[in-house]
Parts: C-alpha cells; structure tokens; sequence
C-alpha cells in the first residue's frame, strides 16, 4: 500500500468517523451539560482513551482475529502489511464475511433512516419514502433474503455472515432507541442521578454509536492499525466538536444527510466486494468526501448569515 493511498484511506475514516458521530456528539454534550466540572474532566480524558483504543482499536482487531483465526493476534493486526502468502490467503478467503456482514449491516442502516428515522428532508423523495415506514421491514426482509440465497451458491459461511449483520443491526438499535429515551429521562431528573452515573451512561452509549463507524471502515480497508488511526483520530474531532462547536454543527441540519447516504454506499461496496466484486482503494474516500461536501454546502445554503 503506497504513501497516498494510506493518506486517502485514513483521511477518509476521519470524516466518515466525523460525520457519522455527530448524534452521538450531541447526546454526549446535553448529558455532559448536566455534569460537574470533574466528572466532565474523567469523561473527555478517559472516556476517549476507551473509545480510541479499546472500542475502535481493540473491536476491529478482534473482529478480524475472529473471521481469521489462523492469523492469530498478530497476524491479524499485521496483516495487511505482510508479504507472507499465507497470511494474504488467510485475508482472502475470510474478508468476504466480515465484508458481507458489515455490507448488511450499513445498508440496514441506511433503510431505516430513510423510512422510519425523522429528519430534515435533504433530497427529493425523501419525504414520500418517509411516508412509507411500514415498508422498511418488508425491503429488509426481501433484501436479506435475497443476500442469502446469493451468498449460499457462493460460500455458506458467508450466508451466515449476512446474517450476523442482520442481527448486530438490530441489536444496536434496540440499544440506540434505548440510550436516546435514557438520555431524554436523565435531562428530566439530572438533579437525581450522580455524575459516575451518567459517565458510565455515555461510555456505554460510546460503545454502542461507534459500531457504525467500525464496520463502515472495513469499505475503507482491512487494515486495522489504519482503522485505529482514522477512526482514533475521528474520535478527537467529535471530541473537540462535543466540548466547544455542538450548537454550531447542530445547525448544518444537512450532515446527518450526507452521513447516511455515505453509510448506504459503503455499504453497497462492501457488498459488491463480498461478491468478488473489485472497487478500487480510492473509490471509498472520495464517495465519502463527495457526498459530506454536497450536503455541508447544502446546509451553509441555509445558514444564518452571522454563521456562514
């Protein structure tokens, strides 16, 4: 892998990591809001030193290590760097699970957003799709169905991880639903719970909004100390933007947009690239650059002009 393909990879995971933590950003700054000074100092120190290394450092590792036990730890981690062709056939062979699960995963994703999630409607027939919230369940059934029947005339274990991704999508968003009530209920009643309360609150909600980032970064590449970079650095900025530009990435009303419809094309790639399909290494950060972009300069369209 040459210099400016890992300079494109990594910048491409920071602003995927940015954009499509911005919730997440914005839950953890009411809840912060609510916090002595103290317990904000622990949570901004340590808890990014959990989501950096522990969540998407430690996660993407052990996601590889698991499709690709032969690898062991440290091939796994080293992986993508090796010349050994043992370790590349060890990639080979088991990429398309990991690939097809997240591939379901992100597209999930990005059908429930569009049926069922509320927003500020970005493009044309967004609205009219919101409309039809009933359908969400059907399309996804319909699709994954399909996804199967595709993938067990290829590799059976690949079915089974289309699957996984089923079921770590709505797993996730049961725990999403749930953080997002906790953190309407904890703004009602701050007075009563006690700051080590809601810090470990955010660390699990942490956990829980960074799976979308983990799994849309293995449409970037398998590498996992790219993926710790990226996506470590990505945490920082959410970070920086959860302490002192909340209100004012609020109100670019169209990011959340353009982090869903990212999410949607990463996912179609790992999908294509579950299938044999080949999309070259650039192809996933200049999508995501591309479609962030559209939808920042929408939403400065509609900015006051004190903020533009």
């Amino acid at each position: 892998m040459d210099l400016l393909t890992i300079i494109l990879v990594v910048s491409g995971l920071v602003l995927f990591e940015t954009v499509s933590s911005v919730d997440n950003a914005i839950i953890n700054a009411q809840v912060l809001s609510t916090m002595g000074e103290k317990a904000k100092k622990f949570f901004l120190t340590w808890g990014l030193l959990v989501a950096v290394f522990v969540v998407r450092g430690v996660l993407p590792w052990l996601i590889v290590w698991g499709v690709s036990p032969s690898l062991g730890p440290v091939g796994s981690l080293t992986a993508t760097f090796s010349g050994d062709p043992k370790v590349a056939a060890a990639i080979e062979s088991s990429a398309p699970i990991l690939l097809i699960a997240g591939g379901v995963f992100m597209v999930f994703l990005f059908f429930y957003w569009l049926f069922l999630e509320p927003k500020i409607y970005g493009l044309r027939g967004e609205k009219f799709l919101h409309a039809q919230g009933a359908w969400f369940y059907a399309i996804v059934s319909i699709l994954l169905s399909v996804i199967v029947f595709l993938a067990l005339n290829k590799n059976p274990m690949m079915a089974f991880g289309a699957v996984l991704g089923s079921t770590a999508f709505f797993i996730t968003h049961g725990f999403k639903e749930n953080a997002e009530k906790a953190e309407k209920q904890m703004a009602r009643r701050a007075g009563n719970l006690t700051d080590t309360s809601k810090v470990l609150y955010l660390m699990v909600i942490d956990a829980t909004f960074s799976l979308d980032g983990v799994l849309g970064a293995f449409a970037f590449t398998l590498s996992v100390p790219l993926i710790l970079l990226g996506n470590g650095i990505g945490a920082i900025v959410v970070r920086q933007i959860t302490i002192s530009n909340i209100e004012r990435i609020k109100k670019y009303v169209f990011l959340k947009n353009g982090a869903m419809y990212s999410i949607l094309i990463l996912g179609v790639v790992m999908l294509l690239e579950s299938f044999g399909f080949h999309i070259p290494s650039w192809f996933s950060p200049v999508a995501t650059a591309i479609i962030v972009g559209y939808f920042f300069l929408k939403s400065r369209k509609v900015l006051p002009e004190e903020l533009v």
